[in-house]
């Protein structure tokens, strides 16, 4: 009988690795074969996104802040930097915590990774295009951010993460990939985090009306998150440097995803117009040519199907908090940050 190829990765370092898409990739990582190191503060993360992965002989759980150098317990093969306030209610109530892990977490994830030959990712964004003047955004464009308004704190720490790392590849020969990735939703979203989808999923579950920023007519790309991760990882699989976009293409307004999520959800909520915040990108929609003709990747959830399961992981969310404390009224978001009365960014 021929035996089973290797895991291609040994170990792996997941920086951010409690967070909303680090908790799937160390999922995936482990279901692959590969032992997993996550490397949180849990100053945005949740112990709860990892509960289920702690038994797991292969999976290892390190609170540090990677703003500080750490190390691990055995050399890993692969470090993905995936730590950073990355929703806008995190980055705009952390505003000097994300610039220090966009730059220090960035250089200390770097070193950890050149120090032992490892294979580095770097989670960048589609927010280093700004408010783009070029539709849809190919890696080849440079980008229009405003280095000094209130998103800046996100848009340039990841821009400077980007600068950092190929820096580190070109200076040290540091073995690096930048994987942009563009709108993921899906199951461990938190519904106040500022972001369209939980906004949406939680105001229309709850009978509110769904907060439309502007005219709705600003547009989004929505990826799930099990998309994101399989992009991810035929990066980190691949010889290819990047940046590389990681999204779908296929574009939505806001206005109609809102329509779309209250359909989904049996709501009867209005749709409720509020200020539009400062910067917020008009466009945003991925050139994915590089990925389907390097990685030969695409994503493969359709947005239905994917808005339905984080509606029932919503759901199911609520059912939970329902029986941990009954008729009491929420308080607290799914995630155990604790709600606010706010506008959002999409």
């Amino acid at each position: 009988m021929a035996m089973s190829p290797a895991p291609r990765w040994e170990h792996a370092v997941v920086t951010g690795g409690s967070g909303f898409v680090g908790s799937h990739l160390c999922a995936a990582l482990l279901a692959d074969g590969t032992d997993v190191t996550c490397v949180d503060d849990f100053s945005t993360g949740r112990r709860a996104n990892v509960a289920a992965l702690l038994d797991h002989p292969g999976f290892r759980l390190l609170e540090a802040d990677v703003r500080r150098p750490f190390e691990v317990d055995r050399p890993p093969d692969l470090v993905l930097h995936f730590a950073s306030p990355a929703s806008p209610a995190d980055y705009l109530r952390l505003p000097l915590h994300t610039l220090e892990t966009g730059s220090l977490g960035t250089r200390n994830a770097l070193a950890l990774a050149h120090d032992h030959g490892a294979r580095f990712v770097l989670a960048s964004t589609s927010e280093v295009y700004g408010d783009p003047e070029e539709h849809p955004q190919s890696e080849r464009y440079w980008g229009r951010v405003n280095p000094v308004g209130p998103r800046s704190v996100y848009d340039e720490a990841k821009r400077f993460g980007e600068a950092f790392t190929t820096a580190a590849a070109r200076a040290r020969g540091t073995d690096t990939v930048i994987v942009r990735l563009f709108n993921t939703y899906g199951p461990r979203m938190r519904g106040y985090d500022g972001r369209a989808v939980p906004t949406f999923v939680r105001q229309a579950l709850a009978g509110e009306p769904l907060t439309v920023t502007g005219d709705g007519r600003q547009t989004r790309s929505l990826c799930y998150v099990s998309d994101t991760v399989r992009g991810v990882l035929a990066a980190a699989g691949h010889g290819m440097r990047g940046p590389v976009n990681i999204g779908n293409p296929a574009e939505i307004t806001m206005l109609e995803l809102a329509r779309w999520i209250a359909r989904l959800t049996g709501s009867n909520s209005p749709i409720r117009f509020v200020e539009r915040p400062v910067d917020d990108p008009a466009v945003r929609c991925p050139d994915i040519t590089l990925a389907r003709d390097k990685l030969q990747w695409r994503p493969l959830v359709d947005a239905e199907h994917g808005l339905r399961r984080t509606i029932d992981w919503f759901r199911s969310q609520e059912a939970q908090q329902a029986r941990r404390a009954p008729g009491g009224a929420g308080a607290a978001d799914p995630a155990g940050h604790r709600a606010h009365p706010s506008g959002r960014a999409a």
